[in-house]
């Protein structure tokens, strides 16, 4: 009884759309994901680029992409945020 009452809690709790406005601390730590990701992404391209072993510079391949993917997605939804956002300077 006492666990329905958490869950239903955490599902009240979730956001159904995300906020109109990213704070600076969310911005911060958006940015530091996309360099985490890219470094990453760099990373396990140059290690692939070495590999003698062909199942070794496949998983290096394979780890570049799903960093790049997530670098990416990360970039959409950055790019979608902003379009949706008006310019001070045209409001009236």
């Amino acid at each position: 009884m006492q666990q329905q009452n958490m869950n239903m809690q955490n599902q009240q709790m979730k956001m159904q759309q995300p906020p109109g406005v990213i704070s600076t601390k969310d911005s911060l730590y958006l940015t530091d994901m996309m360099s985490w990701n890219l470094l990453s992404a760099k990373k396990a391209h140059f290690f692939a680029q070495q590999c003698q072993d062909p199942e070794v510079k496949a998983a290096a391949v394979k780890c570049g992409q799903m960093h790049q993917q997530h670098y990416q997605k990360l970039l959409g939804h950055l790019g979608q945020h902003a379009s949706q956002q008006q310019p001070l300077n045209n409001m009236q």
